[in-house]
């Protein structure tokens, strides 16, 4: 019988060939999209990402809308947005893929009213004026419609203008806004200077938000490595606020120029953890995507399921 020693050496050899080499990240530069300096107020206080093997940096917006376009052009590798933002984005053509659940708070999107308005209930909205901030198809839109089928005031007695945040903000702030339907850390702010308000998410909207990344950079094996990297990261650091939560409010004030105190309850409310997409959570925005369809908000039908990729969260999620 012939030795088996040089049969085993090139089953070895032939075995080493075969397994796919990982790709190096040190040539990686990710442009990680943000909203409001909200990831990253997270990252830098959990201190994440100092051993990162790839290069990063931030693109601040101040809502989904400008963040997306900045998506659909290939400005951004990753974005983050609440569902109905990303539902709007994937319909109207956007190549992106949800890659993790952030499980929010309903109460960072409210709908409020100055100090002084004669307005005391979501009833008393019908026939006038409502500014929606950001854009067509966000998540303050979805809380109005759904805020005034609560109610049951129509729809179409309440005419809707969408502004920009900082600029609806302003305006708000100097009285030329009746009601406005906002978000964190707007709401807060609105919040802290006296608007009352008439009806946050709690009971209406899904509360969830969606890490997504864009096709192309997930159809590049090292950049697709450096976002599931990513991804890993992100978890660990909203673990990390959970359990830090005055650490993690002194430097979410300090990157978005709030005072610790005026912070607190918009830090409070951002999250409750990020994880795997679930079947419920298809489920759930698939629902909120027949029915924004249905409004003709949507230009196009989204298939939720088709648009989640759960495998970058289970190659750093065994």
């Amino acid at each position: 019988m012939k030795p088996l020693k040089p049969i085993v050496s090139v089953l070895l050899l032939c075995a080493a060939f075969s397994v796919k080499a990982a790709p190096d990240l040190s040539a990686v530069t990710l442009v990680l999209g943000d909203q409001v300096r909200n990831l990253r107020s997270l990252v830098e206080a959990a201190d994440v990402m100092k051993d990162a093997p790839y290069h990063y940096r931030w693109a601040n917006f101040q809502g989904a809308a400008p963040l997306f376009e900045a998506q659909r052009a290939g400005a951004v590798d990753t974005s983050y947005a609440g569902d109905l933002p990303v539902l709007m984005a994937a319909s109207g053509g956007v190549p992106l893929k949800i890659i993790a659940t952030n499980v929010g708070d309903a109460s960072a999107n409210g709908l409020v009213v100055p100090a002084n308005s004669p307005l005391q209930s979501v009833k008393d909205l019908a026939g006038k004026q409502v500014v929606v901030s950001s854009a067509r198809g966000s998540i303050s839109q979805h809380l109005l419609y759904a805020a005034l089928e609560e109610a049951q005031v129509k729809r179409d007695s309440v005419p809707v203008r969408f502004v920009l945040p900082t600029d609806a903000s302003a305006a708000f702030n100097s009285g030329q806004i009746a009601a406005w339907a906002t978000f964190d850390p707007y709401l807060g702010i609105a919040e802290q200077h006296g608007a009352r308000l008439l009806r946050d998410g709690k009971g209406l909207t899904t509360a969830l938000s969606f890490v997504t990344a864009t096709q192309a950079s997930l159809d590049d094996p090292a950049k697709r490595a450096a976002i599931a990297d990513f991804t890993h990261r992100l978890v660990k650091a909203r673990d990390w606020a959970l359990k830090h939560p005055d650490e993690y409010n002194q430097v979410y004030a300090q990157l978005t120029r709030l005072s610790p105190e005026d912070a607190r309850k918009i830090t409070a409310r951002i999250s409750h953890g990020i994880r795997a997409v679930t079947p419920e959570d298809v489920a759930k925005v698939q629902r909120v995507a027949d029915l924004f369809s249905q409004l003709k908000i949507l230009p196009n039908k989204v298939d939720v399921q088709a648009i989640t990729d759960n495998s970058l969260y289970t190659e750093t999620h065994p």
